[in-house]
């Protein structure tokens, strides 16, 4: 496969990833309202807001378009439409369609065509009157084909080479995606004078399950009231749950491994050994442990192995004229 093609398809998977992260994130935070009193809710939206762009690493962006001021128009309005903002849903969705167009031979008929008709429908005036009246509907609709994308793909792209390049760009998304919604919690969330269990603090705590889409999986396994320590355990250490950093992690590693054929002990390029250690920490943390440290500390740890990981491999796949396979 050359080096254009996987890293079309990687960055396809990404940035369709991506742009369903910030629609799940960003209709959470608008279901908020329904949580709170209006008392509460009007001492939290300034806080609130400014954790969407938090947890989406877009603070110099916005603060370059709104001069830092975080109320439900502006951050909307940058998270899904803004043309300007390289990350939000539009701009994402039109840069998967552009990389699925240019391997327009590497993808199914059947993944161009949903690919296809959920850009149409967010560049749309149809999406913009449905923005006006309901955004919870919009947002719903964004991240449902997604998920259909993403089905499609599995049911009828070969699992191959491509389909591997595919993999290594959601999980590596993914993960990123998990460890900064889970990281912002601790900075921003917490009102002055709140307690820890207190309702505010469990309403956003159910908030953070939600933006992950775990709060059903975390339920199934942790039968009662919402710990944070045990949300914490379940977004980072839970091997079956399909966002935890730790699923996501030994899924890219799976993926590295298949297209190089190295067994499963043994690395053959910086970019296998680098996700071979994001593994292995995982693996063998244990949530006491991590909380001893620092959960905020152990989280940027986490996001600059997986950046190092997206360095290493574009070093190794993307960089040179052919996949170079052990």
């Amino acid at each position: 496969m050359l080096c254009r093609a996987a890293d079309s398809l990687f960055w396809m998977s990404r940035y369709i990833e991506r742009a369903e992260n910030r629609a799940r994130l960003l209709d959470v935070n608008l279901q908020l309202r329904l949580e709170f009193d209006s008392h509460t809710y009007a001492e939290l939206p300034g806080r609130e807001w400014e954790s969407v762009i938090a947890s989406l690493d877009d603070r110099e962006k916005f603060s370059a378009r709104h001069d830092g001021h975080y109320d439900e128009e502006s951050v909307t309005d940058f998270v899904v439409f803004d043309p300007e903002n390289s990350n939000s849903i539009c701009s994402c969705l039109a840069r998967a369609r552009e990389n699925a167009r240019s391997v327009r031979e590497q993808v199914t008929a059947e993944m161009w065509e949903k690919l296809n008709q959920l850009y149409l429908f967010v560049s749309s005036d149809e999406a913009r009157e449905l923005w006006r009246q309901s955004p919870h509907l919009f947002l719903r609709q964004v991240a449902e084909d997604s998920h259909r994308f993403i089905g499609t793909t599995d049911a009828t792209l070969t699992h191959g080479e491509g389909w591997d390049f595919i993999q290594m760009g959601k999980m590596l998304e993914r993960a990123d995606c998990t460890s900064r919604i889970l990281d912002v919690k601790y900075h921003l969330l917490l009102p002055d004078g709140e307690g820890v269990g207190g309702n505010v603090d469990s309403i956003q705590w159910l908030a953070v399950l939600r933006s992950c889409s775990a709060l059903d999986g975390y339920m199934k396994s942790h039968p009662g009231a919402v710990a944070p320590w045990k949300v914490a355990e379940f977004l980072l250490l839970d091997d079956c749950f399909p966002r935890s950093i730790r699923f996501c992690a030994q899924r890219l590693d799976n993926a590295i491994h298949r297209v190089t054929g190295s067994a499963e002990n043994r690395y053959s390029h910086e970019a296998e050994r680098l996700a071979g250690r994001l593994g292995g920490a995982l693996n063998y943390a244990s949530i006491a442990s991590v909380f001893e440290d620092g959960l905020h500390e152990f989280l940027e740890q986490t996001q600059r192995r997986l950046s190092e990981i997206a360095d290493a491999l574009w070093e190794v796949y993307f960089s040179g004229e052919n996949l170079r396979a052990a």
